[in-house]
Parts: C-alpha cells; structure tokens; sequence
C-alpha cells in the first residue's frame, strides 16, 4: 500500500494480462474509509484485501465501484465480506453490469453481435471463449446503492466519465480526480462500441475529456499507471489522439463496403491476440460510428451485416 497527497492510500492488486496490475484507492474520510475499486477476483483476493487492511486505521465505511470492468469491480464480494461496508455503483453502470455479469445468454449477444460486424466464426470462437475466462472472478454485489452523477460520497462528488464504460464515475474533491479509466498516463483507455450499449462512445469520451479539462483538477489518480499531476494536459493530448485515429479510420475506407473486423486490421495491424483483437474491432467501430455522425463515413445494414464506406 502507498501512502499518497491528502493521505489517500493506494493498493495495487495484479492482473493476469496487460497492464498487469489495477489500482485500488482508500480514500480518508470523517468517518472512516471509502475504498474505491476492488480489483479482480482471483482466488487470493481475499487474502490480499485482508493483508492490505490490516492495521489501516479506522474502518471501511463503504465501497465505491466506478465502473463494472472485471479488473475494477471482481473481487467487490471479498471486501465487502472482509469489512460489511455497503457498497455504491452508478445506476447507468450498473444496469450494464448486470446486462453483462449477471445473464447467461450474455456470449449469445456477443456472437451476434461480432457476426454482423465481419468477425469470420472461427475468429469468433477465440474471442468469445477470451471474454469468458474473467467471468469466474467476477463476484460483484447484487441491488447497490445506486449514484448519479453530481451525488456526493463523503464529500466526494461524482463526476460521469462516459467513454470507457457508459456509466463509469470518478471521484472529486478540492483538485484531486480520482480518475478510474477516464486518463491513464501511457496508454489510451479503450472507447469501444459494445452491444446494448450509447451509440457514440468515443463522441461521449471526447466529450466527457472537454469536461476534465474545465474541472482544472490538480492531481489524477489512474486504474492503472502513476498519478497525473497535469489532468487538463493528458485530456488535451487524448482528444488529439483520438482525433489522429478518427483520421486513419477515414483513411482505411473507400468505396467497397468493410467491416468494422476488416478495418481494424489496417488500425491495429495483423499480429493481435484473440483478446487484444476483441477490443481492436470493438475500438474500431466506435470510431467509425463517430465518423458516421461527423459525415465522414456511410453506414450500411443488410441482413445481419453491417458494412461502412467513405462518404
């Protein structure tokens, strides 16, 4: 556990594959504890909670998940049984949450899904089957206090950060942004359009980033990587990012209808793992979704397809 500005802590938990790690936040309050995720819930989650909180002084009030990602929210049962503190998610969250987590016939919609987006279906059986190997640590709390942005936690105003995930939430409080997937320092987090999700993900994204910058936060703290001491700067530097990528996902169209499966190989190359290729051509449609809206692309829908073109 690190020990960070205004006396938050910081516990970062591992992951199996890349970025290898999440990060976990404490955050001190009146009266007590507001742990803020709770990583994924591997078989010795509970352990490393128990070894993590022993000591900390005070208790855990309450628990706050930011958004239903299995690295964010897969071990919420194991703290919540280690400390008996209620735990807070947001309404649109968790609606997805339990879309995705709590239904069987969730990799039914997906194979659709993938289907009339290209993905050949021997493809699709390794990305379906890299989706279902984080379902067994997932351990999330059913019925939640529910949040709305705006709604204070312990003097913490919640602040929406659609993009990543359509509900997820951050935390604010005299300049400090906890920051969830909204801003990572290294890399860019995933904006990808997903079935039964809003429409535009990466127009919410840059649209929520606009909104960091006018919250003129002096200090980030990310999911995964270090702390952002210049919020403002790394949301200007996403925008462009995104608006380079918005450029070659125009550039990989012409007149021969593709499909988001086949325009995310000219985007993210050739050599992707099945899981790697999953967000690819999930990150892929965002952004042609987006051109659709800007006029810079035409989308076409047969029978189970769904091709674009350059408009």
């Amino acid at each position: 556990m690190d020990e960070l500005a205004e006396g938050i802590r910081r516990v970062t938990l591992p992951l199996p594959a890349r970025p290898g790690h999440v990060h976990a936040y404490l955050l001190p309050g009146e009266d007590g504890w507001t742990v803020v995720d709770t990583g994924l819930g591997l078989p010795d989650a509970r352990e490393r909670w128990a070894a993590e909180l022993d000591g900390l002084p005070g208790r855990v009030q309450r628990i706050v998940v930011t958004h239903f990602h299995p690295d964010h929210l897969g071990a919420t049962l194991d703290v919540v049984e280690l400390t008996g503190a209620p735990v807070s998610q947001g309404r649109l969250d968790y609606e997805q949450c339990d879309l995705v987590w709590g239904h069987d016939d969730w990799a039914d919609v997906l194979v659709d899904w993938f289907r009339s987006h290209g993905v050949p279906d021997d493809v699709m059986v390794e990305l379906i089957e890299q989706g279902a190997l984080y379902r067994p640590f997932i351990r999330y709390q059913r019925n939640p206090e529910l949040l709305e942005p705006g709604d204070h936690v312990d003097g913490w105003r919640t602040v929406a950060a659609p993009g990543h995930a359509d509900g997820q939430l951050m935390l604010l409080r005299q300049g400090v942004l906890v920051a969830a997937d909204h801003l990572l320092g290294r890399i860019s987090p995933t904006v990808g359009l997903w079935p039964r999700s809003r429409p535009d993900p990466l127009g919410d994204y840059l649209g929520a980033l606009e909104e960091t910058i006018a919250l003129d936060a002096r200090l980030a703290l990310p999911g995964h990587g270090d702390p952002i001491e210049d919020p403002a700067g790394r949301a200007r530097e996403l925008i462009e990012h995104h608006r380079e990528r918005l450029a070659a996902t125009a550039a990989a169209l012409g007149e021969e209808p593709r499909s988001g499966y086949e325009v995310s190989y000219p985007l993210f190359g050739d050599d992707l793992k099945p899981s790697a290729r999953r967000f690819a051509v999930a990150e892929t449609l965002s952004h042609l979704e987006r051109l659709v809206l800007e006029g810079g692309a035409t989308r076409h829908e047969g029978v189970g397809s769904v091709t674009y073109t350059s408009a």
